[in-house]
């Protein structure tokens, strides 16, 4: 953001960074419509094959929560950042068990620090390039639900006011761990309880399990990592602003199923993140037009990340 003014006037920063409230509370309720409409098809049609296009859409929509989350970070749903919160946290972070200004703080060190010691994500772009046989392995994880369930005892114990990859109650007494965890993920039981009263409502209260949280500890860690990595691993110059972050180029319907509201274009977010989601491909476009991208990270696509990922040699 600093830099912002070296690659666009000011008439176009002007134009980038503000905020359309109707476009920004949409992306929210675009992305509960697909949620609630996999629950629907399920419900109306329950089989496998209605349960399957329920998983890939919902795991999906995990991630699309996740990022409107992040747009409610950077205060860029509504301009009233009190309102903003309210939004990002009910309808976003609080679902899927995590809270706007916790992350906030997080991430806002990444963008201050990307690619130095300081920086809190550091270390998910450090691994690579690795092996396609340990890539293989991670999916596996992901797929069989071990990295969601890593990720959610680690949300759960710190919630418990434990340390997160401890073991046991570290003599902290049950009932006090229940009651923290209970006042810190007070959102996050007020929402699962009624997504799973309204399914139970709906003669389907399998679907919580199925649909909603099958998808949060499978498909999702995949979708997650494969946006990991596409933003930050096997860069070309953690140092250059222009190259410590990438930009991954993929049709409509990939961007659907793994970058959920213009997530892709993370080079354009970390130049201007003041910019809302639905701007970001515009800021491309800018971008491209000053001849700015001609040496920037810009990727063909996530299949070409990918290959550069897994180039280590067995």
């Amino acid at each position: 953001m600093s830099s912002a003014r070296q690659y666009l006037s000011t008439e176009q920063i002007a134009e980038l960074r503000r905020l359309n409230p109707l476009r920004g509370v949409g992306g929210i309720v675009w992305t509960w419509l697909w949620i609630l409409a996999s629950f629907a098809l399920y419900i109306a049609r329950p089989s496998l094959l209605t349960f399957a296009i329920g998983w890939i859409i919902v795991s999906s929509r995990h991630l699309a929560l996740a990022i409107l989350m992040h747009e409610a970070a950077h205060c860029l749903i509504v301009r009233s950042k009190r309102l903003n919160d309210v939004l990002g946290n009910w309808l976003a972070a609080y679902p899927i068990m995590v809270e706007t200004s916790i992350y906030r703080g997080i991430h806002l060190q990444h963008h201050r620090a990307t690619w130095t010691d300081a920086d809190p994500d550091r270390a998910l772009a450090t691994p690579f390039p690795i092996t396609k046989q340990s890539m293989v392995r991670k999916v596996l994880r992901d797929l069989t639900g071990r990295t969601g369930y890593s990720r959610y005892k680690m949300i759960a114990r710190l919630s418990a006011g434990l340390s997160p990859y401890g073991q046991g109650l570290e003599g902290k007494a049950l009932g006090r761990a229940l009651a923290d965890f209970a006042k810190n993920q007070r959102g996050f039981l007020i929402t699962n309880a009624l997504l799973l009263a309204g399914l139970s409502a709906a003669g389907a209260p399998e679907a919580f399990f199925l649909l909603w949280w099958l998808p949060a500890l499978t498909g999702y860690s995949l979708v997650l990592r494969l946006r990991s990595i596409a933003e930050h691993a096997v860069v070309s110059d953690p140092n250059d602003e222009l190259r410590q972050t990438r930009t991954t180029l993929a049709p409509f319907w990939l961007r659907f199923l793994i970058a959920p509201h213009h997530v892709n274009y993370h080079l354009e977010h970390h130049l201007f993140m003041f910019v809302p989601h639905y701007r970001l491909p515009r800021a491309h476009r800018m971008l491209r037009a000053a001849g700015v991208l001609a040496n920037a990270e810009v990727a063909p696509s996530y299949w070409h990340v990918l290959k550069q990922a897994t180039s280590r040699g067995a």
